[in-house]
C-alpha cells in the first residue's frame, strides 16, 4: 500500500473560493436528499419545485397577485401564470376576483393544499430533527449557530436578485 504525499496547505485564494462553492453545493445536495425521501411517502400527484415554492407563498400571503407572486419568486409573469393553471386544475389554489380591480385576480391556497403543505413541513422537520439528533453535541451546536449566518446568506441572495430584477426592467 503507497502512501498519499502530503498536501500542501491551500492558499487562503484558493479557500475563499471553495468554501462558498461547497456550502453552495451542500445546501443543494441537502434540499435534493430531503425532497427525495419526503416523496417517497406521498400520496397524490408529485409536484416540482416552482409549484411548491408559489403555493407555500399563497398559502403564507393569502391574496395576493400573480404579479407579486411573481416579482417574489424571481419568475416571469406568464411562467407563474402557468403555474396558477396547473395548481387550480389540481384544486390546490383558487382564484378570486380583486375588488380593486376586475381585471386582476387574488391567489389562495385551498384547504388541501394548505393541509399537504402542513404535512410536509411536519415531515421534514421530522426527517432533519432525526439527522440533526443523531450528530455529536458540538456539530448540533456548530448547526445552530449557522443559523443567523445563513439567514444573513439568503437575504444578500434576494436583495441581489431584487437589485438585478430592478435593473432589468
Amino acid at each position: 500500500m503507497s502512501e498519499q504525499p502530503a498536501r500542501a496547505p491551500e492558499s487562503t485564494e484558493t479557500t475563499d473560493t471553495a468554501e462558498p462553492e461547497e456550502l453552495a453545493a451542500l445546501l443543494v445536495g441537502i434540499q435534493r436528499l430531503i425532497r427525495r425521501q419526503l416523496r417517497a411517502g406521498l400520496a397524490g400527484p408529485r409536484l416540482r419545485g416552482a409549484q411548491v415554492e408559489l403555493l407555500r407563498l399563497v398559502a403564507d400571503t393569502p391574496g395576493m397577485r400573480v404579479s407579486e407572486a411573481a416579482e417574489e419568486l424571481f419568475l416571469a409573469g406568464n411562467s407563474v401564470s402557468t403555474l396558477v393553471n396547473q395548481l387550480v386544475g389540481q384544486g390546490l389554489l383558487r382564484r378570486e376576483s380583486d375588488p380593486a380591480d376586475g381585471r386582476a385576480v387574488l391567489l389562495h391556497a385551498t384547504g388541501e393544499a394548505v393541509d399537504r403543505l402542513a404535512a410536509w413541513r411536519v415531515r421534514r422537520a421530522e426527517l432533519v430533527g432525526e439527522v440533526v439528533a443523531e450528530l455529536d453535541p458540538a456539530d448540533r451546536a456548530a448547526l445552530t449557530a449557522a443559523v443567523p449566518a445563513l439567514r444573513a446568506v439568503a437575504s444578500g441572495l434576494r436583495a441581489r436578485a431584487a437589485a438585478e430584477g430592478s435593473a432589468e426592467r
